[in-house]
């Protein structure tokens, strides 16, 4: 019984490992799309999508089989309650992509206009948390999931500076508010991604060590 779980454990992590380098390249093109008004690319995110949902359900039945049959305990049910969570989160992300895409195929179709944000900065910096958090989930390492956690707040300014740049800028060229307000999806779409990718992080120490990190508790 022990051998088979260990057996259903290695592919279950390795469908999980399947989804997320789906994932990260679905992410990588959708920037691609939008700063390169590549409309092209955005179909194929945009198709791609539909692979990551089923995916998705692939491996949320594995979890819920191994857990009924195999009753398993400690750090292999921390693994398997992380590996549902971070399913989820992975497929998140991929209908982030898709909606990038989509956004940046609108704009592929409007005459061009300067983002009034670095779109290529704030996707490096997601694509990067998103990288390290999987990177942190094959390798178990607790310190790099805490830096994902760290960057979150990088992206959360970078989003408020291109709501602040898009508010200013839908005054000063109304005639272009289509454009503006597209921009304005992709930076909410990626600091989504960020959020999503701290979430993956969160959930590499939780199954690590056991802790629960995402709600750390205050003073009272």
């Amino acid at each position: 019984m022990a051998a088979h779980l260990k057996r259903e454990l290695g592919r279950l992590k390795k469908n999980i490992l399947s989804l997320s380098a789906l994932v990260e390249k679905q992410v990588n093109q959708a920037v691609a799309v939008v700063s390169e008004r590549d409309a092209v690319i955005a179909e194929k995110v945009i198709a791609a999508d539909a692979d990551i949902d089923r995916w998705e359900v692939d491996i949320e039945e594995d979890c819920l089989k191994i857990m009924a049959l195999h009753q398993p305990v400690a750090k292999d049910l921390r693994f398997i309650v992380a590996a549902l969570k971070i399913n989820n989160d992975l497929e998140r992300i991929g209908d982030l992509a898709a909606n990038i895409a989509k956004r940046g195929k609108k704009l592929a179709n409007l005459p061009e206009f300067l983002a009034p944000f670095d779109v290529v900065a704030m996707g490096d910096v997601a694509q990067r948390m998103l990288r390290n958090s999987l990177t942190s989930l094959i390798d178990l390492d607790g310190e790099m999931a805490q830096a994902v956690m760290n960057e979150d707040d990088i992206v959360d300014e970078m989003n408020r500076v291109a709501y602040s740049n898009v508010k200013k800028a839908i005054s000063e060229y109304p005639d272009q508010i289509d454009a503006l307000i597209y921009y304005l999806g992709v930076a909410r779409h990626l600091e989504r991604i960020a959020d999503h990718a701290t979430n993956i992080a969160e959930d590499v120490i939780y199954m690590i060590s056991g802790e629960i990190v995402r709600h750390p508790s205050s003073e009272r």
